[in-house]
Protein backbone atom coordinates (compact mmCIF):
# COMPACT_ATOMS: atom_id res chain seq x y z
CA UNK A 1 0.00 0.00 0.00
CA UNK A 2 2.78 2.53 1.06
CA UNK A 3 4.61 1.47 -2.42
CA UNK A 4 1.53 1.99 -4.27
CA UNK A 5 1.35 5.22 -2.66
CA UNK A 6 4.68 6.86 -3.14
CA UNK A 7 4.55 6.05 -7.05
CA UNK A 8 2.08 8.33 -6.70
CA UNK A 9 3.02 10.77 -4.43
CA UNK A 10 6.99 10.94 -5.91
CA UNK A 11 6.33 11.82 -9.11
CA UNK A 12 3.42 15.09 -8.17
CA UNK A 13 6.37 16.35 -5.57
CA UNK A 14 9.05 16.26 -7.90
CA UNK A 15 6.58 18.10 -10.81
CA UNK A 16 5.66 20.85 -7.87
CA UNK A 17 9.36 20.93 -6.97
CA UNK A 18 10.29 21.67 -10.50
CA UNK A 19 7.42 23.89 -11.34
CA UNK A 20 8.51 26.02 -7.67
CA UNK A 21 12.36 26.03 -9.42
CA UNK A 22 11.03 27.28 -12.62
CA UNK A 23 8.74 29.54 -11.09
CA UNK A 24 11.84 30.89 -8.96
CA UNK A 25 14.09 31.03 -11.43
CA UNK A 26 11.38 33.26 -13.92
CA UNK A 27 10.91 36.05 -10.84
CA UNK A 28 14.67 35.99 -10.79
CA UNK A 29 14.70 36.72 -14.54
CA UNK A 30 12.01 39.46 -14.39
CA UNK A 31 13.63 40.89 -11.16
CA UNK A 32 16.93 41.33 -13.05
CA UNK A 33 15.62 42.59 -16.37
CA UNK A 34 13.64 45.05 -13.92
CA UNK A 35 16.94 46.26 -12.13
CA UNK A 36 18.39 46.26 -15.83
CA UNK A 37 15.76 48.52 -17.52
CA UNK A 38 15.98 51.17 -14.20
CA UNK A 39 19.85 51.31 -14.20
CA UNK A 40 19.79 51.88 -18.45
CA UNK A 41 17.22 54.56 -17.71
CA UNK A 42 18.74 56.24 -14.98
CA UNK A 43 22.35 55.92 -17.48
CA UNK A 44 21.08 57.43 -20.11
CA UNK A 45 18.68 60.22 -17.85
CA UNK A 46 22.54 61.47 -16.71
CA UNK A 47 24.51 61.17 -19.98
CA UNK A 48 21.74 63.35 -21.08
CA UNK A 49 21.71 66.00 -18.33
CA UNK A 50 25.75 66.18 -18.86
CA UNK A 51 25.33 66.78 -22.75
CA UNK A 52 22.29 69.42 -22.36
CA UNK A 53 24.18 71.45 -19.78
CA UNK A 54 27.03 71.24 -21.82
CA UNK A 55 25.16 72.75 -25.04
CA UNK A 56 23.64 75.27 -22.28
CA UNK A 57 26.62 76.23 -21.69
CA UNK A 58 27.97 76.99 -25.21
CA UNK A 59 24.26 78.86 -26.17
CA UNK A 60 25.02 81.06 -23.44
CA UNK A 61 28.45 81.89 -24.91
CA UNK A 62 26.95 82.27 -28.42
CA UNK A 63 24.42 84.45 -27.72
CA UNK A 64 26.84 86.63 -25.68
CA UNK A 65 29.15 86.47 -28.84
CA UNK A 66 26.87 88.10 -31.44
CA UNK A 67 26.36 91.73 -32.13
CA UNK A 68 23.75 93.80 -29.40
CA UNK A 69 21.80 94.06 -32.50
CA UNK A 70 21.40 91.05 -34.37
CA UNK A 71 18.09 90.68 -32.42
CA UNK A 72 16.91 87.62 -33.89
CA UNK A 73 19.90 85.84 -33.00
CA UNK A 74 19.63 87.10 -29.62
CA UNK A 75 16.43 85.62 -29.59
CA UNK A 76 17.43 81.90 -30.92
CA UNK A 77 19.65 82.25 -28.52
CA UNK A 78 17.39 82.32 -25.36
CA UNK A 79 14.86 80.36 -26.81
CA UNK A 80 17.37 77.14 -27.20
CA UNK A 81 18.64 78.12 -23.41
CA UNK A 82 14.88 78.12 -22.08
CA UNK A 83 14.64 74.60 -24.38
CA UNK A 84 17.80 73.05 -22.92
CA UNK A 85 17.00 73.66 -18.99
CA UNK A 86 13.38 72.68 -19.95
CA UNK A 87 15.46 69.21 -21.11
CA UNK A 88 18.04 69.22 -17.71
CA UNK A 89 15.21 69.57 -15.18
CA UNK A 90 13.46 66.94 -16.42
CA UNK A 91 16.53 64.51 -16.82
CA UNK A 92 17.10 65.66 -13.20
CA UNK A 93 13.75 64.79 -12.34
CA UNK A 94 13.99 60.97 -13.88
CA UNK A 95 17.36 60.61 -11.41
CA UNK A 96 16.95 59.25 -7.69
CA UNK A 97 17.56 62.53 -6.09
CA UNK A 98 14.78 62.51 -4.11
CA UNK A 99 16.48 61.71 -1.00
CA UNK A 100 19.78 63.87 -1.90
CA UNK A 101 19.68 67.41 -1.27
CA UNK A 102 19.60 69.21 -5.16
CA UNK A 103 17.55 71.87 -4.09
CA UNK A 104 19.60 74.73 -4.55
CA UNK A 105 20.48 73.25 -8.29
CA UNK A 106 17.24 73.10 -9.52
CA UNK A 107 16.49 76.66 -8.40
CA UNK A 108 19.42 77.27 -10.42
CA UNK A 109 17.98 75.90 -13.43
CA UNK A 110 14.35 77.05 -12.85
CA UNK A 111 15.32 80.24 -12.69
CA UNK A 112 18.05 80.51 -15.61
CA UNK A 113 14.49 79.09 -17.67
CA UNK A 114 12.05 81.87 -16.39
CA UNK A 115 14.55 84.62 -17.28
CA UNK A 116 15.15 83.19 -20.98
CA UNK A 117 11.73 82.73 -21.59
CA UNK A 118 10.46 85.90 -19.89
CA UNK A 119 13.06 87.82 -22.28
CA UNK A 120 12.76 85.52 -25.39
CA UNK A 121 8.69 86.42 -25.64
CA UNK A 122 8.96 89.73 -25.70
CA UNK A 123 9.81 91.64 -29.01
CA UNK A 124 13.58 92.33 -28.76
CA UNK A 125 13.67 95.12 -31.37
CA UNK A 126 11.49 97.66 -28.98
CA UNK A 127 13.16 96.55 -25.81
CA UNK A 128 16.59 94.82 -26.45
CA UNK A 129 18.70 93.19 -23.93
CA UNK A 130 19.61 95.76 -21.26
CA UNK A 131 23.23 96.20 -19.67
CA UNK A 132 21.86 94.32 -16.34
CA UNK A 133 20.80 91.43 -18.59
CA UNK A 134 23.83 91.25 -20.72
CA UNK A 135 25.20 91.14 -17.24
CA UNK A 136 23.29 88.18 -16.04
CA UNK A 137 23.94 86.20 -19.07
CA UNK A 138 27.82 86.35 -18.53
CA UNK A 139 27.23 85.29 -14.92
CA UNK A 140 25.45 82.68 -15.77
CA UNK A 141 28.04 81.70 -18.71
CA UNK A 142 30.70 81.33 -16.07
CA UNK A 143 28.15 79.57 -13.76
CA UNK A 144 27.50 76.71 -16.16
CA UNK A 145 31.12 76.49 -16.90
CA UNK A 146 32.02 75.35 -13.30
CA UNK A 147 29.18 73.26 -12.94
CA UNK A 148 29.91 71.64 -15.65
CA UNK A 149 33.77 70.59 -14.81
CA UNK A 150 32.05 68.80 -11.62
CA UNK A 151 29.65 66.81 -13.61
CA UNK A 152 32.02 65.89 -16.26
CA UNK A 153 34.07 64.62 -13.47
CA UNK A 154 31.02 62.19 -11.76
CA UNK A 155 30.30 61.11 -15.62
CA UNK A 156 34.16 60.25 -16.03
CA UNK A 157 33.75 58.19 -12.59
CA UNK A 158 30.57 56.26 -13.33
CA UNK A 159 32.45 55.47 -17.12
CA UNK A 160 35.51 54.35 -15.93
CA UNK A 161 34.75 52.80 -12.65
CA UNK A 162 31.25 51.46 -14.10
CA UNK A 163 29.34 53.02 -11.21
CA UNK A 164 26.05 51.87 -11.73
CA UNK A 165 22.79 54.68 -10.22
CA UNK A 166 21.03 51.51 -8.39
CA UNK A 167 23.70 51.51 -5.75
CA UNK A 168 22.58 55.05 -5.31
CA UNK A 169 19.00 54.55 -5.21
CA UNK A 170 19.93 51.79 -2.02
CA UNK A 171 22.20 54.21 -0.57
CA UNK A 172 19.93 56.61 -0.50
CA UNK A 173 17.61 54.35 0.85
CA UNK A 174 18.89 52.96 3.25
CA UNK A 175 19.03 54.85 6.71
CA UNK A 176 22.14 52.93 7.82
CA UNK A 177 24.28 53.66 5.18
CA UNK A 178 26.41 56.64 5.47
CA UNK A 179 25.41 57.47 2.24
CA UNK A 180 29.42 57.14 0.86
CA UNK A 181 29.22 56.95 -3.10
CA UNK A 182 30.94 58.30 -5.53
CA UNK A 183 28.08 60.09 -7.45
CA UNK A 184 26.09 61.24 -4.57
CA UNK A 185 29.59 62.65 -3.18
CA UNK A 186 29.54 64.46 -6.60
CA UNK A 187 26.17 65.64 -6.97
CA UNK A 188 26.72 67.49 -3.24
CA UNK A 189 29.62 69.26 -4.32
CA UNK A 190 27.81 70.22 -7.61
CA UNK A 191 24.95 71.50 -5.31
CA UNK A 192 27.09 72.94 -2.64
CA UNK A 193 28.88 75.08 -5.04
CA UNK A 194 25.77 76.68 -6.63
CA UNK A 195 24.81 77.29 -2.90
CA UNK A 196 27.68 79.80 -2.33
CA UNK A 197 27.38 81.56 -5.87
CA UNK A 198 26.48 85.15 -5.61
CA UNK A 199 22.95 86.27 -5.71
CA UNK A 200 21.78 86.35 -9.16
CA UNK A 201 19.22 89.29 -9.63
CA UNK A 202 17.58 88.00 -13.38
CA UNK A 203 15.43 90.85 -13.01
CA UNK A 204 11.87 91.23 -12.10
CA UNK A 205 10.40 89.25 -15.19
CA UNK A 206 12.04 86.28 -13.90
CA UNK A 207 11.25 86.54 -10.58
CA UNK A 208 7.67 87.27 -11.35
CA UNK A 209 7.56 83.92 -13.22
CA UNK A 210 8.91 81.85 -10.54
CA UNK A 211 7.32 83.92 -7.51
CA UNK A 212 6.24 82.00 -4.33
CA UNK A 213 3.01 82.42 -2.27
CA UNK A 214 4.40 84.19 1.00
CA UNK A 215 2.03 85.24 4.03
CA UNK A 216 4.72 87.36 4.98
CA UNK A 217 3.79 89.79 2.48
CA UNK A 218 0.07 90.22 3.77
CA UNK A 219 -1.78 92.74 5.52
CA UNK A 220 -2.63 92.68 9.20
CA UNK A 221 -0.86 90.94 12.25
CA UNK A 222 0.16 87.32 13.54
CA UNK A 223 -3.16 85.81 15.27
CA UNK A 224 -2.80 83.48 17.79
CA UNK A 225 -4.28 79.81 17.64
CA UNK A 226 -7.28 81.24 20.29
CA UNK A 227 -8.27 83.81 17.74
CA UNK A 228 -8.34 81.74 14.63
CA UNK A 229 -9.88 79.36 16.75
CA UNK A 230 -13.01 82.28 17.43
CA UNK A 231 -12.70 82.80 13.82
CA UNK A 232 -13.42 79.08 12.78
CA UNK A 233 -16.15 79.14 15.05
CA UNK A 234 -17.83 82.22 13.95
CA UNK A 235 -18.12 80.59 10.56
CA UNK A 236 -19.48 77.14 11.94
CA UNK A 237 -21.82 79.10 13.45
CA UNK A 238 -22.78 81.03 10.76
CA UNK A 239 -23.50 78.53 8.82
CA UNK A 240 -25.60 76.08 11.02
CA UNK A 241 -23.16 73.81 11.78
CA UNK A 242 -21.94 72.46 14.94
CA UNK A 243 -18.37 73.93 16.05
CA UNK A 244 -18.30 70.89 18.64
CA UNK A 245 -14.12 68.79 18.87
CA UNK A 246 -12.96 71.93 16.82
CA UNK A 247 -9.02 71.43 16.21
CA UNK A 248 -6.96 74.33 15.53
CA UNK A 249 -3.26 73.33 14.43
CA UNK A 250 -0.73 75.48 13.36
CA UNK A 251 1.44 74.52 10.00
CA UNK A 252 4.60 75.76 8.17
CA UNK A 253 6.23 77.82 11.26
CA UNK A 254 9.54 77.46 9.71
CA UNK A 255 8.59 78.65 6.56
CA UNK A 256 7.03 82.01 4.13
CA UNK A 257 3.98 80.22 4.35
CA UNK A 258 2.61 80.19 7.64
CA UNK A 259 -1.18 79.22 8.53
CA UNK A 260 -3.13 76.95 10.55
CA UNK A 261 -5.54 74.26 9.73
CA UNK A 262 -8.98 73.74 11.34
CA UNK A 263 -10.99 70.71 11.80
CA UNK A 264 -14.43 69.84 12.93
CA UNK A 265 -16.80 67.38 13.02
CA UNK A 266 -19.76 67.82 10.79
CA UNK A 267 -23.05 66.30 10.10
CA UNK A 268 -22.72 62.28 9.60
CA UNK A 269 -19.13 62.03 10.49
CA UNK A 270 -18.05 64.34 7.99
CA UNK A 271 -14.83 65.89 8.72
CA UNK A 272 -14.74 69.69 7.58
CA UNK A 273 -11.55 71.57 7.24
CA UNK A 274 -10.39 75.12 6.65
CA UNK A 275 -6.63 76.94 6.81
CA UNK A 276 -6.45 80.50 7.65
CA UNK A 277 -3.19 82.28 7.30
CA UNK A 278 -1.30 83.29 10.14
CA UNK A 279 -0.59 86.68 9.63
CA UNK A 280 -4.05 88.80 9.02
CA UNK A 281 -6.42 85.53 9.58
CA UNK A 282 -7.22 85.16 6.18
CA UNK A 283 -9.48 82.04 5.22
CA UNK A 284 -7.74 80.50 2.26
CA UNK A 285 -9.75 77.54 1.91
CA UNK A 286 -13.03 75.48 3.24
CA UNK A 287 -14.22 72.40 2.82
CA UNK A 288 -17.16 69.92 3.63
CA UNK A 289 -17.14 66.68 1.90
CA UNK A 290 -20.23 65.70 2.59
CA UNK A 291 -22.27 63.39 -0.27
CA UNK A 292 -24.69 65.14 -1.95
CA UNK A 293 -27.35 62.27 -3.45
CA UNK A 294 -29.48 64.15 -5.43
CA UNK A 295 -30.14 67.23 -7.52
CA UNK A 296 -33.08 69.64 -6.58
CA UNK A 297 -31.87 73.35 -7.30
CA UNK A 298 -31.95 75.02 -10.57
CA UNK A 299 -28.91 76.51 -11.97
CA UNK A 300 -30.09 80.23 -10.75
CA UNK A 301 -31.15 79.01 -7.76
CA UNK A 302 -27.60 77.49 -6.70
CA UNK A 303 -25.90 80.43 -8.68
CA UNK A 304 -27.53 83.13 -6.26
CA UNK A 305 -26.68 80.46 -3.44
CA UNK A 306 -22.67 80.84 -4.34
CA UNK A 307 -23.42 84.67 -4.83
CA UNK A 308 -25.49 85.39 -1.27
CA UNK A 309 -22.47 83.31 0.07
CA UNK A 310 -19.71 85.76 -1.26
CA UNK A 311 -21.70 88.73 -0.03
CA UNK A 312 -22.24 87.31 3.25
CA UNK A 313 -18.60 86.91 3.57
CA UNK A 314 -17.44 90.30 2.48
CA UNK A 315 -16.18 89.18 -1.05
CA UNK A 316 -17.34 92.30 -2.88
CA UNK A 317 -18.19 92.96 -6.57
CA UNK A 318 -17.41 89.12 -7.69
CA UNK A 319 -18.54 88.38 -10.81
CA UNK A 320 -19.24 84.63 -11.93
CA UNK A 321 -17.41 83.67 -14.75
CA UNK A 322 -17.58 79.71 -15.29
CA UNK A 323 -19.49 77.12 -13.61
CA UNK A 324 -19.24 73.34 -13.61
CA UNK A 325 -21.23 70.49 -12.41
CA UNK A 326 -20.51 66.99 -10.94
CA UNK A 327 -21.96 64.22 -8.25
CA UNK A 328 -24.68 66.76 -8.11
CA UNK A 329 -21.64 69.77 -6.90
CA UNK A 330 -22.03 73.35 -8.66
CA UNK A 331 -18.86 74.96 -8.93
CA UNK A 332 -18.67 78.80 -9.93
CA UNK A 333 -15.84 80.08 -10.28
CA UNK A 334 -15.91 84.48 -9.74
CA UNK A 335 -13.40 86.75 -10.32
CA UNK A 336 -13.38 90.84 -9.15
CA UNK A 337 -15.18 93.56 -10.85
CA UNK A 338 -14.29 97.10 -11.25
CA UNK A 339 -15.13 99.67 -13.36
CA UNK A 340 -16.48 97.23 -15.59
CA UNK A 341 -13.03 95.38 -15.99
CA UNK A 342 -12.84 92.05 -14.68
CA UNK A 343 -9.57 91.10 -12.53
CA UNK A 344 -8.83 87.36 -13.04
CA UNK A 345 -5.71 86.83 -10.63
CA UNK A 346 -8.43 87.70 -7.88
CA UNK A 347 -10.63 84.39 -8.06
CA UNK A 348 -12.64 82.59 -5.83
CA UNK A 349 -14.58 79.18 -6.43
CA UNK A 350 -17.46 78.15 -4.73
CA UNK A 351 -18.81 74.99 -4.51
CA UNK A 352 -23.01 74.61 -4.05
CA UNK A 353 -24.46 71.18 -3.16
CA UNK A 354 -27.56 70.94 -5.29
CA UNK A 355 -29.84 69.04 -2.67
CA UNK A 356 -30.14 72.35 -0.37
CA UNK A 357 -27.64 75.00 -1.49
CA UNK A 358 -25.73 74.76 1.38
CA UNK A 359 -21.90 75.95 0.21
CA UNK A 360 -19.61 72.75 0.77
CA UNK A 361 -16.15 74.43 -0.40
CA UNK A 362 -14.49 77.40 -1.00
CA UNK A 363 -11.11 78.35 -2.62
CA UNK A 364 -9.86 81.87 -1.41
CA UNK A 365 -6.12 81.67 -2.27
CA UNK A 366 -5.73 83.56 -5.12
CA UNK A 367 -8.18 86.33 -3.51
CA UNK A 368 -6.15 86.61 -0.44
CA UNK A 369 -2.88 87.16 -2.50
CA UNK A 370 -4.62 88.91 -5.41
CA UNK A 371 -4.41 92.16 -3.26
CA UNK A 372 -0.54 92.22 -3.08
CA UNK A 373 0.15 92.82 -6.57
CA UNK A 374 -3.07 94.25 -8.66
CA UNK A 375 -3.34 97.77 -9.13
CA UNK A 376 -6.93 99.36 -10.35
CA UNK A 377 -5.91 99.91 -14.96
CA UNK A 378 -6.13 102.55 -16.67
CA UNK A 379 -8.28 102.36 -20.04
CA UNK A 380 -6.52 100.42 -23.44
CA UNK A 381 -5.13 102.50 -25.90
CA UNK A 382 -6.47 100.06 -28.23
CA UNK A 383 -10.31 100.26 -28.99
CA UNK A 384 -12.43 97.36 -28.79
CA UNK A 385 -13.55 97.55 -32.46
CA UNK A 386 -9.63 97.72 -33.67
CA UNK A 387 -9.16 94.60 -30.96
CA UNK A 388 -11.57 92.26 -32.81
CA UNK A 389 -10.36 93.07 -36.06
CA UNK A 390 -7.24 90.73 -34.95
CA UNK A 391 -9.83 87.58 -34.43
CA UNK A 392 -10.57 84.97 -36.90
CA UNK A 393 -13.51 86.13 -38.82
CA UNK A 394 -14.50 82.71 -37.89
CA UNK A 395 -15.04 83.28 -34.09
CA UNK A 396 -18.61 83.66 -33.06
CA UNK A 397 -18.50 86.45 -30.51
CA UNK A 398 -20.75 85.62 -27.29
CA UNK A 399 -19.49 87.76 -24.64
CA UNK A 400 -17.21 91.01 -24.58
CA UNK A 401 -15.75 92.52 -21.49
CA UNK A 402 -12.48 94.65 -20.15
CA UNK A 403 -10.19 92.21 -18.41
CA UNK A 404 -6.97 91.80 -16.41
CA UNK A 405 -4.90 88.61 -16.44
CA UNK A 406 -1.75 87.47 -15.96
CA UNK A 407 0.55 86.99 -18.83
CA UNK A 408 3.25 84.70 -19.28
CA UNK A 409 5.70 85.98 -16.80
CA UNK A 410 2.68 86.49 -14.41
CA UNK A 411 2.64 90.36 -15.01
CA UNK A 412 -0.71 92.14 -14.98
CA UNK A 413 -2.15 92.47 -18.63
CA UNK A 414 -4.96 95.19 -19.46
CA UNK A 415 -7.04 93.17 -22.17
CA UNK A 416 -10.13 93.47 -24.16
CA UNK A 417 -11.97 89.56 -23.19
CA UNK A 418 -13.64 88.23 -26.39
CA UNK A 419 -15.59 84.74 -25.64
CA UNK A 420 -16.91 82.91 -28.87
CA UNK A 421 -17.43 79.30 -30.50
CA UNK A 422 -14.89 78.15 -33.83
CA UNK A 423 -14.37 74.77 -34.57
CA UNK A 424 -16.62 73.18 -32.14
CA UNK A 425 -14.90 74.34 -28.95
CA UNK A 426 -15.66 78.18 -26.92
CA UNK A 427 -12.60 79.71 -26.21
CA UNK A 428 -11.30 83.24 -24.55
CA UNK A 429 -9.33 85.34 -26.53
CA UNK A 430 -7.55 87.91 -24.50
CA UNK A 431 -6.29 90.68 -27.13
CA UNK A 432 -3.51 92.88 -25.22
CA UNK A 433 -5.09 96.65 -24.89
CA UNK A 434 -2.07 98.41 -25.41
CA UNK A 435 -0.55 96.30 -28.52
CA UNK A 436 -3.89 94.92 -29.96
CA UNK A 437 -2.26 90.91 -30.63
CA UNK A 438 -3.13 88.14 -28.52
CA UNK A 439 -1.99 87.81 -25.13
CA UNK A 440 -3.40 84.44 -24.07
CA UNK A 441 -5.85 82.12 -26.14
CA UNK A 442 -7.99 79.79 -23.46
CA UNK A 443 -10.11 76.74 -24.57
CA UNK A 444 -12.83 76.22 -21.27
CA UNK A 445 -13.10 72.51 -21.11
CA UNK A 446 -16.40 70.85 -22.61
CA UNK A 447 -17.22 70.21 -19.00
CA UNK A 448 -16.93 73.71 -17.59
CA UNK A 449 -19.54 76.59 -18.95
CA UNK A 450 -19.36 79.94 -19.54
CA UNK A 451 -21.50 82.33 -17.83
CA UNK A 452 -22.24 84.86 -20.32
CA UNK A 453 -22.84 88.83 -19.46
CA UNK A 454 -21.95 91.38 -22.72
Amino acid sequence: MYARLSSVLFPVAAILLIGAAIWGYQEHQEKNSILIKAENQYQRAFHDLNHHMNRLHDELGQTLAVSSASHDMQRKGLVNVWRLTSQAQNEVNQLPLALLPFDKAEQFLARINNFAYSVSVRDLTKKPLTSHEVKTLKTLYANSKDINQDLGRVQDAVISNRLRWMDVETAMASEKNPHDNTIIDGFRTVDKKIGTYPETDFGPAALAASRRLSTSSLTGRDLSTAEIRDRAVNFLGRRGLGSQNLKVSESGARTDFRTFSVTSDGKDGNRIQMAFTRKGGQLLWYMNPREVKSRRLSFGAAQSSASGFLNQRGYRDMTPVTYDEYDHVAVFAFVRTQGGVRYYPDKVTVRVALDSGEIVGLQATDHVFAAQRLTTQGKPKISREKAAKGLNPELKVQSYSLAVIDNDTRQPVLCHEFTGKINGAIYRIYMNGETGVEEKVERIPDTAKPIYRT
